[in-house]
């Protein structure tokens, strides 16, 4: 391939290196220039035009990311069409995906113009999520270097989303007069909600005294109607053969493969089975539902992968997943934590098509443009900058905020939906920002004060918490972002906002109540001017 400026005359038929405007046409990067286009660029003054050429034995970099995808073994997972050199693939059940890294690695070795990501190994993922994607960096690449990957890619199966096989879970809870009947019931409800994600049931609990003999005799009783057995001991295992949790479990009849894990928090688990069914032994942290060791051990038994002493031992990098502040001795002081900064967005590219024409930001309210309306109310805000995405009708949007002291971020790919906007929006963040507070340009009802509440609710979480507006216990907008979910925003597609990232990425969600304006949008004219716009050509 042969990259680089050519005479106008040389350029049909050659691929267009970078966008251009030409006059009052638009030439996308990628395009196969015809003989039509030409004529427009000359027509707009262009002498030279920088492209690229394909040698005869190059492969087109969407025929060759499809070619890549078909060669590639998986299952549970789906290719989408190929655009702009990129095949994505998606999930087709929800559970946990594995990836054979030898095998990825080896394809990213035979040439940097051939790129394949996944999501990590062992990594939770619903229905529809982006687990992979196969990118090509040029426009093209030579067929020799697609034969080498194709060659690897059709050794043994790459990736797979392995299904959850919900399951009957015994619990057995020890009981020592130190522990509150309260703390047991609170353990019993969040182990239900933490088996409830992957379809798996309590089928039943047997409380004990925290001695091995009747821990044992309570591990008997529940796996003849179960296909495991949790146990949660009063006190936290301080020996790992003559405890009372890996004690009992021989005891019952059942074996042992190791005691303690090298994940934090988690340090204090047990693997257990009998007659081929797991017992664990649950780490006093799996009394909460934040994120610890356990949940990895649980989600790999229940879709099937199942876990041995080896996988582990193989836990530790990465295993620290985070200090527990509450510690009565913790290993370094945790300082004071320090607000970070909230960066506001207003998404303001789309066609307004609903409208049937006038684009609904223009529409004045108090004898002014909604955008300029919502732009100023950010700033107004106790955000510390404001991005504005735009997209359709972007120079007239731009000219309504004339003035304000704002960053834009084009969005050429509007019309293909929601995200690519928050995509748009979330690449052009300050790499200092903590949250992004995602703002709709048509939500006349919201105010900078609004806003604040939402900043405040956010900075009182620690800059961890997804904070949403609600009204009267429906969720609304905006919604402010944590840091933690920015990349995940990368991933994804269509008409879709960062909903299920909301309720499926793992982060604490708070809704705050900001009043009737978190649900008035103005999608129609009727909505429109009900809420006091007047519509503009």
């Amino acid at each position: 391939m042969k990259f680089g400026p050519v005479p106008l005359e040389e350029a049909e038929g050659a691929i267009l290196a970078h966008s251009t405007v030409a006059g009052q046409a638009r030439f996308r990067k990628a395009r196969l220039l015809s003989a039509e286009d030409v004529a427009v660029l000359r027509d707009a003054g262009f002498k030279e035009i920088i492209v690229a050429t394909l040698a005869p034995d190059d492969v087109e970099e969407n025929e060759a990311a499809t070619r890549i995808a078909a060669a590639l073994r998986f299952s549970g997972i789906e290719a989408r069409p190929a655009a702009t050199g990129r095949v994505n693939l998606h999930a087709t059940r929800t559970g946990i995906f594995a990836v054979d890294k030898p095998l990825v690695d080896a394809i990213n070795l035979v040439d940097p113009d051939i790129t394949l990501a996944t999501m990590p190994a062992f990594a939770p993922m619903v229905e529809g999520q982006m687990v992979a994607t196969i990118k090509i960096i040029p426009f093209a690449v030579p067929e020799a270097t697609l034969q080498k990957v194709l060659a690897l890619a059709a050794t043994r199966e790459a990736f797979a989303m392995h299904a959850y096989r919900p399951m009957r879970v015994g619990v057995v809870q020890t009981v020592l007069p130190s522990i509150k009947a309260s703390v047991l019931d609170k353990t019993l409800r969040v182990t239900e909600e933490r088996l409830s994600r992957t379809g798996s049931t309590v089928s039943g609990e047997i409380r004990t005294p925290h001695a091995a003999p009747e821990v044992a005799q309570a591990i008997r009783d529940l796996a003849g109607d179960s296909d495991m057995v949790l146990v949660f001991g009063a006190s936290a295992m301080s020996d790992p053969d003559e405890d009372v949790i890996p004690a009992a479990i021989q005891s019952s009849g059942g074996t042992v493969f190791r005691s303690g894990m090298p994940v934090d928090p988690g340090n204090l688990f047990v693997l257990g089975e009998r007659d081929g069914k797991p017992v664990l032994g649950a780490p006093g942290c799996a009394r909460s539902a934040r994120l610890n060791g356990f949940d990895w051990v649980l989600d790999r038994i229940v879709s099937g992968i199942g876990v041995t002493k080896e996988d582990i031992a193989g836990m530790g990098v990465g295993g620290l997943l985070m200090e527990i502040p509450t510690r009565p001795q913790p290993r370094e002081p945790a300082p004071a934590p320090a607000a970070g900064t909230v960066t506001a967005v207003v998404l303001a590219a789309g066609r307004s098509s609903r409208m049937g024409g006038p684009n609904k930001l223009m529409a004045l309210f108090d004898g002014k443009p909604l955008v300029r309306r919502t732009v100023e109310r950010a700033l107004a805000s106790r955000a510390k900058s404001v991005i504005v995405v735009t997209g359709h009708q972007s120079e007239r949007v731009k000219a309504a905020l004339d003035g304000l002291p704002v960053a834009f971020a084009d969005n050429p790919a509007f019309a293909e939906g929601l995200s690519t906007s928050l995509k748009a929006g979330i690449g052009a963040l300050p790499a200092a920002a903590a949250g992004a507070l995602v703002v709709l340009g048509d939500m006349p009802g919201v105010s900078a004060a609004d806003l604040d509440r939402l900043i405040e609710a956010f900075h009182k979480s620690g800059d961890r918490a997804v904070v949403r507006a609600a009204h009267e216990g429906k969720r609304g907008n905006p919604v402010l972002l944590p840091k933690t979910l920015f990349e995940a925003v990368t991933h994804l597609e269509g008409d879709t906002g960062a909903r299920h990232l909301v309720e499926n990425g793992g982060v604490e969600v708070l809704d705050i109540d900001i009043g009737a304006g978190a649900a008035i949008d103005v999608d129609t004219r009727e909505a429109l001017e009900i809420a006091g716009g007047v519509l503009q050509d």
